[in-house]
Formats: structure tokens, sequence, C-alpha cells
């Protein structure tokens, strides 16, 4: 009666020899995970509601820096199109 029975796939459990870790090595994780906020396994409310208070809590330095490289490459455009910038400076 062996034509019906179907046959056990093979199990394969492999264990490094000198690991001694408490997660698997082989475990795929993000570089940054640890870090992140809106990671958690929550529904998507939760995770709209930790990535809404995570961008509110930002460096008044790093928002000023960026603004000022925004002008600086702004600035540096209108240069480089030979725009008029007199009309800024009477």
């Amino acid at each position: 009666m062996g034509l019906f029975k179907l046959r056990k796939n093979k199990k394969f459990n492999y264990e490094p020899r000198y690991y001694k870790g408490d997660s698997s090595p082989f475990e795929i994780k993000h570089k940054f995970d640890d870090q992140r906020v809106t990671i958690q396994k929550t529904n998507l409310k939760g995770t709209l509601k930790n990535a809404l208070s995570d961008m509110k809590s930002t460096d008044r330095q790093t928002s000023y820096r960026i603004k000022i490289i925004a002008l600086i490459l702004v600035f540096i455009f209108l240069w480089f199109i030979d725009f008029d910038l007199s009309i800024f400076f009477s």
C-alpha cells in the first residue's frame, strides 16, 4: 500500500558547534531595529501614532541645519542658471 502513502519531509535542525548565543545566528534582523519606535507589532493606528510622535520630537538644531543647507542649495541653483540675484538686494 505504499502507493497512497505520502512521504514525510526530512527535518534539518542544524546547530552550530561553538555558538553560545540566546537567539539563532541565522536570524535576519535590521541594523537599527532596537532604536526604532514604529517597528513594534501593533495595529495600524498605533503604528501611525508612534510615527507621528517620533516625527514631532526632532531636534531644533537638526531642523535649523536642514533649512540652512536647503537655502544654500537654492542659491547655488539660482547662480547656476544665471538668475539675476540683484532683485533681492537694493
